[in-house]
């Protein structure tokens, strides 16, 4: 591939390793020690084969979604692209090919969350045409509480989670 090409396809097995260095690279990036081990990532692209997203350049994976759904709905983890290729229209490319993909499984509507403190991330799903909705409160129960958060940089870290 040339200098700024790059190829959006759906996630496989073999990208685990580099999916896993890319989202340790993310300023503001949370991971659960469990979902995002290797297994947790490999069972939930084989649950949703088709949907998951990553964007290469180079042989080098740049940008990934893990996308999946329950037959109603959909939502987005994972969203992200290597600081130094933003703004080249990959974001909105991997967006694209995993809104197509679910469309093809007749999803209707896909939500994510995004953290307050993320900048960037709330900055791209504006411009991309996403609405934020205002009426709804977004909860969690913790049913392993081996599954723990941790953030790339403390700086996005939500300030009233009890997780540490």
């Amino acid at each position: 591939m040339t200098e700024n090409t790059y190829n959006i396809r759906v996630m496989r097995d073999e990208d685990y390793a580099q999916v896993h260095k890319l989202w340790k690279q993310i300023s503001g990036f949370a991971m659960r020690t469990l979902d995002d081990s290797e297994e947790g990532v490999l069972r939930f692209i084989h649950r949703n084969p088709t949907t998951s997203i990553v964007a290469e350049m180079d042989g080098e994976i740049i940008g990934t979604i893990l996308a999946g759904h329950d037959g109603r709905q959909a939502s987005f983890y994972h969203v992200c692209v290597r600081k130094d290729k933003r703004n080249m229209g990959i974001g909105t490319a991997m967006v694209t090919a995993a809104m197509r993909a679910l469309n093809e499984e007749h999803v209707n509507k896909i939500t994510l969350v995004a953290f307050r403190k993320n900048e960037v991330g709330n900055r791209f799903w504006r411009h991309v045409g996403w609405k934020q909705r205002e009426d709804v409160n977004v909860y969690e129960f913790i049913l392993n509480e081996k599954n723990i958060s941790t953030f790339n940089d403390e700086v996005y870290a939500p300030s009233n989670t009890s997780e540490k």
